[in-house]
């Protein structure tokens, strides 16, 4: 990586713009992009007082390896389909490297996660869009109606079912993930 692409990939990982890291480093914001665009070469003194801004050393600036980016944003063809049975749950983003899932869930009428209870190591929270949906977690059973929610320890055995007429949607997040 060339001086002006490794300083834009850096700003960019930081979530800087130009002038934010110009005002941090105490430079005209015109400078940065003038390194950006290979219009200007900086002097030793000059590049580090812009990566002062970061901070970050010299040294540790030259030998940056550049990894890719992690998408951030996710057009609904994009979600990862997980559907099982007549459930369909469609997870935002691959799990790879992640604390937390959060996905979308449909129960068409009369679908259920299945007669045996679920259990697993996480916390679970979830939020009910349309329909209704029947959660039951130990010992306890509540049906959720567009606008309610639950909150669990998903060590404790639960079942979601949809009792209804209509399909039901939500949304759940699950930390760490358990899929």
């Amino acid at each position: 990586m060339e001086l002006a692409e490794r300083l834009k990939w850096l700003r960019q990982r930081h979530g800087l713009s130009q002038r934010e890291l110009a005002k941090r480093a105490g430079v005209n914001n015109s400078l940065i992009s003038q390194i950006e665009q290979e219009a200007v070469n900086p002097s030793v003194a000059t590049l580090k007082r812009v990566l002062d801004g970061f901070p970050i050393s010299m040294g540790e600036f030259f030998s940056l390896e550049r990894a890719p980016l992690r998408p951030v944003f996710f057009r609904g063809e994009e979600l990862v389909s997980m559907n099982s049975g007549e459930v369909q749950m469609w997870l935002v983003g691959p799990l790879h490297g992640r604390r937390l899932a959060l996905q979308r869930e449909r129960y068409p009428p009369g679908a259920d996660t299945g007669p045996e209870m679920l259990s697993n190591e996480a916390e679970e929270a979830g939020l009910v869009l349309s329909g209704e949906i029947e959660v039951t977690v130990g010992g306890q059973r509540c049906l959720l109606r567009a606008g309610d929610g639950y909150y669990f320890d998903t060590r404790q055995p639960h079942r979601f079912r949809n009792l209804g007429s209509e399909s039901c949607e939500l949304v759940s997040a699950a930390t760490p993930p358990t899929f």
